[in-house]
């Protein structure tokens, strides 16, 4: 880890006394990785930012945060992180626990299936403490290899059983519902869009979808048909979906942008994407989120989590890091900033978004979207893929 080679010092504690600062609420807002450049999208990024050397920063494959004072008489207390969440989004978290605790961070960014080979490669050997994860998909090699501690149970007991580790060895921190979103000038939600994901193979859809059959998260949406319907409807709908000539995006965020655009008119994409671009762009931003109910598999829930490393020699800091994740302040910056839905009861949501009572996931085990193999065999299967 000693090739993590930036220090980002933490912000002076904020002024809590009124104006912006006053309601606590993370300041790094500048930092919105799901905006890029392109056409009038452009706008959104011109604003002043005075984050510019912390960009610069965080494009490093990774980076230290420093703790405001130094922990005892040896000095400072340290904490390894591997994490595999975008970090223009979890920075200012990171950086405000550093900040809080006196605790420096070291950072190690790289995707979930890439965390989870270098983990089992490294074994106990590790000098990870936490694995912080934008999905489920990771934790069933890593619980196999017997990798993780188990969490103390006031901690998972703070989180709905349907999203934490059923032997307690991680728990989800934020959550994320797919829909279908469409265009709300050429798209009548009550009249037009179906009650489930199923029905996306009628002809009538034929050349107004878009899809991200390479993208894991798109990918998500295969594998709860799969668990939900089985093997042969999970074949039966790409085959229909590719005869409905979808047009092709390279993520999520692509396709909300071609929806909003009127390159297409509809898709199935994470929830948060919608209020995000809205809150930036205003209310003439056209796309919209449908959410679907009935258990669809259109409707899938998945959570980012995190885990404590058994081989970890910093168990109280690890503890102390994960709690921090589900406190409540924490909690309001994925509601407020990220707009995921949070995982702890008590947190007000974004307005417009419906509270996560009223969704009507399909009933999966988290740990079992972590089947992508399955899935993207499937879609080499059905030509889908290469």
């Amino acid at each position: 880890m000693r090739s993590l080679d930036s220090v980002v010092e933490p912000a002076p504690r904020a002024d809590r006394s009124g104006g912006p600062e006053g309601s606590r609420r993370p300041r790094q807002r500048a930092l919105r990785p799901w905006l890029r450049a392109r056409g009038g999208w452009q706008r959104a990024l011109r604003r002043p930012r005075g984050a510019l050397r912390l960009v610069a920063v965080l494009a490093l494959a990774g980076f230290v945060l420093s703790g405001c004072g130094v922990l005892g008489r040896s000095g400072r207390q340290e904490l390894v992180v591997y994490s595999s969440r975008t970090q223009s989004l979890v920075h200012p978290l990171l950086e405000q626990f550093a900040r809080e605790t006196g605790i420096d961070i070291k950072v190690r960014y790289a995707s979930t299936a890439e965390l989870v080979n270098t983990l089992l490669e490294e074994g106990e050997r590790s000098a990870a403490d936490v694995l912080y994860l934008a999905d489920a998909g990771g934790w069933g090699p890593l619980r196999q290899a017997g990798l993780l501690a188990e969490l103390p149970q006031d901690v998972l007991e703070k989180v709905d059983p349907r999203f934490r580790s059923p032997d307690g060895q991680w728990v989800g921190v934020s959550g994320r519902s797919k829909v279908i979103v469409y265009n709300k000038n050429k798209i009548d939600p009550g009249r037009d869009l179906p009650d489930s994901v199923m029905d996306l193979t009628d002809p009538k859809w034929k050349g107004r979808i878009g899809w991200a059959p390479t993208h894991g998260e798109w990918q998500i949406l295969v594998t709860a048909i799969r668990l939900t319907k089985g093997e042969d409807a999970a074949r039966q709908w790409l085959e229909g979906m590719k005869a409905n000539d979808p047009k092709e995006y390279p993520n999520l965020i692509s396709i909300v942008r071609a929806v909003a655009d009127g390159e297409v008119d509809i898709g199935v994409v994470n929830h948060y994407y919608v209020p995000r671009l809205m809150e930036e762009l205003g209310p003439d931003f056209a796309a919209r989120n449908y959410f679907l109910k009935n258990g669809d598999p259109g409707a899938v829930i998945d959570v980012t989590g995190a885990a404590i490393l058994k081989s970890t020699k910093n168990r109280e800091a690890a503890e102390r890091f994960v709690r921090f994740l589900l406190s409540e302040e924490a909690q309001r910056y994925f509601t407020q900033e990220t707009k995921e839905y949070p995982m702890i009861a008590g947190i007000p949501l974004p307005a417009g978004l419906p509270p996560m009572e009223e969704l009507d996931p399909p009933a999966i085990d988290q740990s079992d979207l972590g089947q992508l193999q399955q899935t993207v065999e499937l879609l080499r299967e059905t030509g889908v893929l290469p």
